[in-house]
């Protein structure tokens, strides 16, 4: 059986030192769509160097890559066909705010294998600390097709009840026709975002957006419309991804204030008739 839960979950964690200045965070923001109008003084947080905040999402970049979905896929106990995997969810939790530049330890381990039958879920943690302390904790929910069935815990759902009501805002993101090739600069080379020939054999009829690509996209969007533009109020992130998102669509992000300190988010493909693509979505903040 190519997924081991046993020789997964004992594994020892792996350690690695990461680095990052201004220009991954400039590359991760423009790769998430900001920097639209160009002049815009709310854009140019994210872009200019003289007036830089770090959107937490690229966290899940930091040092050149997500530490999630290929990391997790070298892990002992697992081997599998890179066709057959696809990213399930993603949580991140910050300690403090993101620095513009920085060097920290990354430290990663599966946390959790479950068994859904038709496909394996493996939850793969990264937690980031520098010199003075805890940074932030990633947990990537890698869906492996197929791999399923051994009689092992299912695990929790995710699922959330629907928002109550009518979004407190709407907002529309049209996505460019180099978005993928643009985002995965930033480190995550899987070739199902680029090359067509691969995205056929994993299924698809063209390659897809990465899924954090749209999970920054998102943040973003709250933070810009609903928290005045401050990166550091939020300190949890977490969604479950629903479905695809092809470059050049549009995407269309509704928003719940859900109470003082967190808001609902779901987000879905306009072209495609408002296909889901994040669900389950919740930002906490200060």
């Amino acid at each position: 059986m190519p997924i081991d839960a046993a020789a997964a979950l004992a594994a020892e964690p792996r350690s690695r030192e990461i680095s990052w200045d201004p220009r991954d965070v400039q590359l991760y923001h423009l790769g998430i769509g900001a920097g639209v109008p160009a002049t815009d003084p709310h854009e140019l947080r994210y872009t200019l160097e003289s007036r830089l905040h770090v959107l937490p999402s690229f966290a899940t970049v930091a040092g050149g890559g997500s530490p999630g979905v290929i990391s997790g896929l070298s892990m002992p106990g697992v081997e599998v066909d890179l066709a057959r995997v696809l990213h399930g969810g993603q949580r991140l939790r910050t300690h403090r705010p993101v620095p513009v530049r920085g060097t920290a330890t990354a430290t990663s381990r599966i946390a959790a294998v479950h068994d859904k039958g038709t496909a394996a879920v493996l939850v793969l943690r990264t937690d980031v600390a520098d010199a003075d302390g805890p940074l932030w904790s990633n947990d990537a929910q890698i869906f492996l097709r197929g791999e399923g069935g051994w009689g092992g815990e299912r695990g929790p759902s995710g699922r959330l009840p629907a928002p109550a009501g009518e979004p407190d805002k709407v907002v529309e993101r049209r996505l460019r026709e180099d978005q993928a090739l643009l985002y995965r600069l930033s480190g995550d080379l899987n070739p199902l975002h680029a090359d067509p020939d691969f995205a056929v054999r994993a299924g698809f009829d063209r390659p897809v957006l990465h899924g954090l690509c749209t999970y920054g996209v998102a943040l973003k969007a709250v933070v810009d419309t609903l928290l005045d533009g401050d990166v550091t109020r939020v300190y949890d992130y977490r969604t479950r991804f629903a479905g695809v998102v092809y470059p050049g669509e549009t995407l269309r992000i509704r928003l719940w204030r859900q109470s003082d300190d967190a808001v609902r988010v779901a987000v879905s493909a306009v072209e495609r008739g408002d296909a889901p693509v994040l669900a389950d979505t919740v930002v906490e903040h200060v």
